[in-house]
């Protein structure tokens, strides 16, 4: 495969990623100075400014974990379950941010994990590089899902 195919593989899986990012921070933009700000939330919730460098860095490591799987295999059933969390990463954004639904968003973030835990795992026997890379996104969903189920539970 030459390097200029790999770049390009590489830039559209970048494009992606940082498309669904974009979706998912037009959906919770309108939300933060007014709605999501008057709710009550644990000690333990990170202050505003955390998130976008976060989401920021996962959104990357997704992007060069997806690469690696094409660059070894191609477009498989790997690949079709990272299209699916990643569509479901941003339902989530909708859900809580958008519709205002954190009890629904609880609920959705179920199905988002085990999509995550599934691409993993599907991920690891094609690129060990691309399983480690999706580990600390498994890790921060599961922090966000239990800062979501505590303001959900905060804010009957």
């Amino acid at each position: 495969m030459t390097t200029i195919r790999l770049g390009i593989a590489l830039l559209i899986a970048v494009c992606i990623c940082l498309g669904a990012a974009g979706v998912g921070s037009l959906l919770t933009s309108p939300s933060l100075g007014s709605w999501y700000a008057s709710l009550a939330k644990p000690r333990w919730t990170p202050p505003n400014w955390v998130f976008a460098p976060v989401w920021t860095t996962l959104y990357l490591c997704m992007a060069v974990a997806a690469w690696c799987v094409w660059r070894n295999q191609g477009f498989r059933f790997p690949l079709v379950l990272f299209l699916i969390q990643l569509g479901l990463n941003v339902l989530w954004s909708g859900l809580f941010f958008a519709l205002r639904r954190p009890g629904a968003a609880v609920l959705e973030v179920v199905f988002l994990w085990a999509a995550i835990f599934a691409t993993d795992v599907a991920f690891w026997p094609v690129s060990r590089v691309a399983g480690a890379l999706m580990l600390p996104y498994l890790v921060w969903v599961t922090f966000a899902s239990g800062l979501n189920a505590a303001v959900w539970k905060m804010n009957p």
